[in-house]
């Protein structure tokens, strides 16, 4: 379907504003201002960040290694601060120790379940293979290492990290967006699921349904790292404001102890909304890089997609408004169906085969389907507060930020700049004023940082 095409099947699709305003009374809406989280961090000097990841890798043993052998670096598709220059420290590191290292995607079916589109994602994050100094091998092969002994699952891995003489993950310690366990997003779920490829992929979220990524996850990690030479992990974790805070290297022992450890201090440090309880809050976009699920789930309170998982007990919020997509999302529409309304837009850019390849892989439909598409974000905003009851719009609680992982400034209503005043953990930046629309889409800009 060509971009033309995409369009006519979005305003096929679209409600229009006039529409949805006469259908709910034309309401007044809430004014907006702004305020900003106070957080306190100590990220790391981006022009130290390298010299971190090579010490991560010192920390390492590699005596089992034979001198000049081939060192397998996995890397995902998630949207890591200074994942380039990261991943550059590593193989700068390894380079100098004598070894040949290469990159190979970690990151199941996505970049559309193909070789070249996973490249391609890793260009987007800008680890070229001029940028970090060394070969990229993407292959969809996938080589079966073993069998869990009590399920007799196949575990599979990347055929290039199975041929290499030792395997370094290198991934961000974070949340997962669709379970809860002690271990989530990191080394540990990249080894089971990242490096299986596709089929890996495939293979753990069809399990996981009965099983339950919780205990799958650390049981597969076991015989992966008894079958393959993975020598340990490069671990990295953000602040509030997505900026690394730490690089560690987590030896073969502690894929699963110190990962637990590290995932505590990611929930301290993890971005929030800073109100439980909220009317509204629109996103002005989603995508692959800001989440798994493209909103995350462990920001929304909402896990509407996961199969005998439980959703996040807060925050508890009555409609979400989503206005877009990345640019780096590449059309995967993955998480969608969190929303409750969204923005025309979104089916326009939408890429149907590579969204259902990843919901298909994930085992997660019900996160694709579409939620009603308006025309406008004026459409947007009335349509969803025209569906909680009655709206006061002196003390509808209202939130808009650019997305999942920016929450540090933020559009509020007045009842909620009211609270923000009596808060040591919030500013107020500009005090409310009327929505201002242009041609019934938001004038003022996103308040990404």
């Amino acid at each position: 379907m060509d971009a033309n095409e995409q369009a006519i099947a979005a305003n096929a699709l679209s409600v229009p504003e006039e529409t949805i305003v006469e259908a709910c009374d034309d309401p007044p809406l809430p004014e907006l201002g702004v305020i900003e989280q106070v957080w306190e961090t100590d990220p790391i000097a981006p022009d130290e960040v390298a010299a971190h990841a090579a010490l991560a890798v010192e920390s390492l043993s590699l005596d089992g290694v034979p001198d000049g052998g081939e060192i397998a670096l996995g890397v995902g598709s998630r949207g890591i601060a200074n994942l380039a220059t990261v991943v550059t420290g590593v193989v700068d590191a390894l380079a100098d120790a004598g070894y040949e290292p290469f990159v190979f995607p970690a990151m199941g079916s996505h970049g559309g379940a193909t070789g070249e589109g996973q490249r391609e994602m890793l260009n987007e994050l800008g680890v070229t293979e001029s940028a970090i100094g060394c070969e990229i091998r993407s292959s969809m092969d996938v080589v079966e290492v073993g069998r869990t002994p009590d399920r007799d699952v196949p575990v599979v891995a990347d055929a290039n990290a199975v041929a290499a003489d030792a395997i370094i993950p290198i991934n961000r310690v974070k949340p997962h967006t669709d379970f809860d366990g002690s271990v989530e997003s990191g080394l540990s779920k990249m080894l089971v699921i990242g490096m299986g490829k596709q089929r890996g992929a495939q293979i753990a979220h069809k399990w996981a349904v009965d099983w339950s990524f919780r205990r799958m996850i650390p049981e597969i990690t076991d015989q992966l790292l008894d079958e393959l030479p993975i020598v340990g992990g490069v671990a990295i974790v953000e602040d509030q404001h997505d900026e690394t805070t730490l690089v560690e290297g987590v030896p073969p022992s502690g894929f699963l102890d110190r990962e637990e450890e590290l995932l505590e201090t990611a929930y301290d440090l993890m971005p929030k909304l800073p109100f439980e309880e909220l009317d509204l809050v629109v996103f002005d976009r989603q995508g692959k890089e800001i989440s798994g699920q493209g909103i995350d789930t462990n920001v929304i309170g909402r896990r509407p997609f996961s199969i005998n998982e439980p959703a996040p007990e807060k925050p508890d919020i009555k409609r979400i408004y989503t206005r877009g997509l990345t640019e780096k999302t590449h059309g995967n529409a993955m998480g969608v169906g969190s929303a409750d309304v969204i923005h025309e837009d979104i089916v326009a850019e939408l890429d149907a085969p590579t969204t259902l390849i990843n919901a298909l892989t994930a085992s997660t439909i019900r996160g694709v389907k579409l939620p009603p598409v308006v025309e406008t974000d004026r459409a947007g905003l009335v349509a969803a507060l025209s569906t909680i009851g009655v709206v006061d719009t002196d003390t509808v609680r209202v939130l808009r930020a650019a997305d999942t992982m920016h929450l540090h400034r933020l559009y509020a209503s007045p009842g909620l700049i009211e609270a923000a005043r009596d808060r040591d953990d919030l500013r107020v930046v500009e005090e409310p004023s009327p929505i201002e629309f242009d041609d019934g889409q938001f004038a003022a800009p996103s308040l990404r940082e």
